[in-house]
């Protein structure tokens, strides 16, 4: 069966390899339910911090990445997953590439940022504490 090529990639390397750097809200939170969290990094501003991030997130502007990530992620090989605000942000892509250059090996990119995890009904965590939005009923997956 023939696949289309792209810029010397074929399609099957194209979409594996995508499927190896992203993860959506559903999945992550999966992961993190079932204890394999990966550390999570919020690239996005102080004021996007403040206004809403995923519990257990870490904040690391995208401006201070390179400097400061080796204090909270040492390890080359742990697995880590970026994100910032939404699908018309490219943060997350931007960090996930600062990462893969200075050596990350497990970079993944949050299909959807904050955006897509909130609209999941997912927890978010704010100043004031924890909280949960309803799904969105266009965005959050539909159950059987």
């Amino acid at each position: 069966m023939p696949t289309s090529t792209l810029a010397g990639i074929s399609a099957v390397d194209f979409f594996a390899a995508k499927l190896t750097h992203q993860t959506d809200p559903a999945d992550l939170a999966a992961e993190r339910a079932a204890g394999a969290a990966p550390l999570v990094l919020d690239v996005r501003s102080a004021s996007g911090w403040a206004q809403g991030r995923l519990p257990g997130a870490v904040h690391l502007p995208l401006d201070r990445l390179r400097e400061d990530v080796g204090a909270v992620a040492p390890d080359l090989d742990a697995p880590v997953v970026v994100y910032c605000w939404g699908p018309g942000c490219n943060g997350s892509t931007r960090a996930a590439l600062v990462l893969a250059t200075m050596g990350y090996t497990r970079v993944r990119e949050l299909i959807g940022g904050f955006e897509y995890w909130v609209r999941e009904g997912l927890s978010v965590v704010t100043d004031a504490g924890r909280t949960r939005r309803a799904p969105d009923p266009l965005a959050a997956p539909v159950g059987p």
